[in-house]
């Protein structure tokens, strides 16, 4: 699979390991646990296959129509996938309960909200041209799923930006700027093109495409053959 050519030479490199680095693109939305789950796998991944990973976050929005406030997560899933409330309950301890084993605190209650998550797409784009991307998203994770805060709020954006070591001021001209608008836009429909339907979907050296949290088996199974196919050639 092509790697997305609007992409910016600036990487996270999230392990800096002495062995093997493979390049990992992950088309993500902060709303999916599905996509914290995955990440936390592929860590687990990399130390069985004693790997690192150069890590880029890309866009992909799970609700684009979502509105400015929200909806409340119970209703919105009932909606979506028909769940009874019973469904959604056993759904989150689920959820709660494969998180622990993951490090990820996924807290849950009656007011939990989906907001929509275009604005932090478009810092986190920004983000990685400062080399900043991977702290970015793992900081939006968790005030989303651990915290539960609005991270569609544009000073809740700008606060989580500057503790992730942004800069507060670049971040508000970032949202206000339209170009960054339009260049999330694009790069949301590079991948949609390229058959990208759901999330997490990760490509693993620019060729080999695996979607939804796999587990760390699976993962360092295809981390194995990149590395392998890498070092035959």
């Amino acid at each position: 699979m092509a790697q997305a050519s609007r992409e910016s030479e600036v990487q996270d490199d999230t392990n800096a390991p002495d062995g093997p680095v493979v390049q990992i693109d992950i088309v993500s939305d902060v709303m999916c646990p599905w996509c914290i789950v995955g990440f936390r796998q592929l860590e687990q991944a990399l130390g069985m296959a004693g790997a690192g990973a150069y890590i880029r976050w890309h866009p992909f929005e799970l609700n684009p129509d979502m509105p400015a406030e929200g909806q409340n997560l119970r209703e919105h899933i009932t909606q979506k996938y028909g769940s009874t409330p019973a469904q959604s309950d056993q759904a989150r301890a689920q959820l709660q309960a494969l998180g622990q084993d993951l490090g990820i605190v996924f807290n849950y209650d009656d007011n939990s909200r989906i907001v929509n998550t275009f604005a932090a797409h478009q810092l986190l784009g920004w983000a990685q041209t400062q080399g900043l991307q991977h702290p970015l998203k793992m900081a939006l994770f968790k005030a989303h799923f651990t915290q539960g805060r609005d991270v569609s709020r544009r000073e809740t954006l700008l606060d989580i930006a500057a503790a992730a070591g942004l800069d507060a001021d670049a971040a508000a001209e970032v949202l206000s700027d339209t170009r960054h608008a339009e260049e999330t836009r694009a790069h949301q429909q590079f991948w949609t093109s390229r058959g990208v339907t759901g999330v997490p979907s990760m490509v693993f050296d620019g060729r080999y495409m695996l979607t939804g949290a796999q587990g760390a088996q699976t993962y360092a199974q295809m981390l194995a053959r990149v590395i392998s196919e890498r070092d035959a050639a």
